[in-house]
């Protein structure tokens, strides 16, 4: 009888051998979590600080959570939104008073989250702001991070993004983070401004905090444009830079927000 001792090793190669390379991980191959706490095949014990890009800051298998996941798991899977069910609507009502907003749409990544707003922020240029069709633009900063998607990797600047995965999607205007008079450059030059999607602390390239006053400053010109500003908040909402979203340092609202509440 063979037996197969599946340990460190034997994962990674698993791994290897069947799916497709889109990231290099670190050769640590988690079984278990609970609370701060991972633990690898083999037994040892890890803090997971990444938290899954702070997907699970509320800590590995989290009672209350597994707790709602069994009981609703149990009573009703899934429903498309081809019909309505009995808990979407309370959790609107919910995350649209704690957050102060007008509607919410869920979905299911960060990515979807990102490409939605640029086609609200775009609907909204061409019906309520008068800008020719096919001619808005969205204002982009170096640096970013806003996801994977094709529409996304085009307004990257990190070549790992973009090569060899155009064409590309137009539409975007680069400017640098943390330069407001390059942001208020392209405001006054160009007339099919639709938005201006900024992520409140840049990850990507970094742990980049802009100086005081800039996303305030940011949003008063887009005000001043009728631009909206549209504030991707997947890294430093809830509460993970101190506030429940990034920009309340500077006591501004976002006219359209990217949140992640939990996400897998």
């Amino acid at each position: 009888m063979q037996v197969i001792n599946k340990d460190t090793r034997y994962y990674i190669q698993k791994e290897n051998a069947f799916g497709a390379h889109n990231y290099h991980p670190m050769p640590i191959v988690f079984d278990r979590g609970k609370g701060v706490y991972i633990w690898d095949v083999e037994g040892r014990q890890y803090y997971d600080f990444l938290s899954a890009y702070s997907a699970v800051n509320q800590g590995h298998c989290h009672p209350r959570i597994v707790k709602a996941l069994m009981e609703q798991a149990q009573k009703l899977t899934l429903s498309s939104r081809a019909f309505y069910n009995s808990q979407l609507g309370e959790y609107e009502e919910f995350i649209t008073s704690l957050f102060g907003f007008d509607k919410v749409l869920p979905m299911n990544t960060g990515a979807e989250a990102v490409e939605t707003a640029i086609k609200i922020c775009r609907k909204w240029a061409y019906e309520k702001k008068g800008i020719e069709e096919d001619q808005a633009e969205i204002i982009v900063c170096r640096g970013n991070f806003h996801g994977r998607t094709t529409t996304i990797c085009s307004f990257s600047s990190n070549p790992n993004a973009r090569n060899n995965f155009g064409p590309y999607t137009p539409g975007f205007i680069s400017i640098d983070y943390n330069d407001i008079d390059a942001l208020n450059e392209v405001l006054n030059e160009n007339r099919n401004i639709a938005g201006f999607l900024v992520e409140p602390i840049q990850g990507e390239a970094g742990v980049n905090v802009p100086s005081d006053g800039y996303l305030a400053k940011a949003k008063m010109l887009c005000e001043q444009n009728n631009v909206l500003f549209v504030a991707d908040e997947i890294q430093t909402g809830i509460a993970r830079t101190g506030k429940m979203l990034a920009i309340d340092h500077e006591g501004i609202c976002a006219d359209i927000l990217i949140l992640s509440l939990i996400h897998i």
